[in-house]
């Protein structure tokens, strides 16, 4: 049976989705997730930069959040405070890439790198800017396959994290997605 893939720009109307599905890969849960956003905070998050979302066969399988500085500011999240302080970013307008899931189901499947695209698309010519867990081998080859580049790491409450960034021009956004396209 084929399957039906949608990538877009979240609204309101996927909230329940990606909250559902981000609980369900806390590390609590046996995921890899390492924090849990309330609805406030995505709501307030995608008022700012575009959220991206995967669904198949109409049922959502896949988030990738962003976050601009200015909002996460407010916030002051510790872990988040540790990335920027081993990595400050190369512009004032560059964002914080993540929390990306993707259900287990639907792993290794490419859906990460078709909501990578379509944020690149959404937000070009901007660093992102992530952090993965260095014991996240999956995560970790996943976004450098993405070309995404490691420019740091920092320790935060015991555990090991690299850093990551990107920053492609709108050549190379164009390069990119077409050449990982599914």
């Amino acid at each position: 049976m084929a399957q039906n893939i949608q990538i877009k720009v979240a609204n309101s109307m996927d909230l329940d989705g990606i909250l559902k599905l981000q609980s369900q890969n806390q590390i609590s849960q046996g995921g890899t997730l390492s924090a849990e956003l309330s609805r406030n905070q995505i709501k307030e998050m995608m008022t700012d930069m575009p959220q991206i979302v995967a669904y198949v066969n109409d049922i959502m399988v896949g988030f990738l959040l962003t976050t601009a500085q200015a909002v996460h500011k407010k916030r002051q999240v510790p872990i988040v405070e540790a990335m920027f302080t081993s990595y400050a970013g190369l512009k004032a307008d560059s964002y914080i890439y993540g929390p990306v899931c993707v259900s287990e189901a639907h792993r290794g499947k490419g859906l990460a790198q078709l909501m990578f695209n379509e944020l690149l698309y959404q937000v070009p010519n901007r660093e992102g800017i992530l952090f993965i867990k260095s014991d996240n081998v999956s995560s970790l080859r996943a976004h450098e396959k993405m070309g995404i580049k490691k420019v740091s790491s920092f320790n935060f409450n015991t555990a090991e994290f690299n850093v990551f960034s990107y920053l492609f021009s709108s050549n190379e956004e164009k390069k990119h997605g077409n050449k990982h396209k599914l």
